[in-house]
């Protein structure tokens, strides 16, 4: 007996990690935005701050402290130079790691970029009960991220099996 699931709306916060981009200039920031809004989620907060892991860790922090917002989406800092310090702010915040999906975004985004992707230090995990995504800086890249992983496991709806099912579960002990 097939049963239908409700969309279920979650708060989600976004993060774009650059050290020129403004309001203004932020294609990847406004593509996630955009994105999670289409998708019927609301975005709980949006900002930018520059390449630097404390700060960084301190924005993701206190939303990750914040029992309102149940997802954190960041843009740009997973390359390899030496300002690039997404991974090294957020992972020390992980609870588990979700090793697939950096997996999963690299494998998809060699159909569109090739070997480039090795550059990519895409990564995402649960800290305190919120999901964690950090994507790469780039629109196209947002779009990959989102379209193609992230958004269907932020659905209810999503068979077999989809992130938000686990919520409730996310901080037994």
């Amino acid at each position: 007996m097939s049963q239908e699931r409700k969309f279920i709306p979650l708060s989600i916060a976004v993060l774009t990690v650059s050290d020129t981009r403004t309001e203004e200039t932020d294609t990847s920031g406004k593509t996630l935005v955009e994105r999670l809004a289409a998708a019927g989620h609301r975005a709980a907060d949006k900002r930018i701050v520059a390449d630097d892991i404390y700060q960084i860790r301190a924005i993701v922090s206190a939303w990750i402290a914040d029992p309102a917002i149940q997802a954190v989406i960041t843009t740009g800092g997973t390359g390899v130079t030496g300002r690039d310090g997404t991974p090294e702010a957020v992972a020390v915040l992980f609870d588990k790691t979700l090793d697939g999906f950096g997996e999963m975004f690299r494998a998809l985004s060699y159909q569109e970029i090739k070997t480039s992707t090795l550059q990519s230090r895409a990564l995402a995990g649960v800290a305190n009960g919120t999901y964690l995504f950090c994507l790469p800086g780039s629109a196209s890249a947002c779009r990959t991220g989102w379209d193609r992983l992230i958004q269907d496991q932020l659905d209810y709806r999503t068979r077999p099996c989809n992130l938000v099912e686990l919520m409730p579960r996310l901080l037994e002990k």
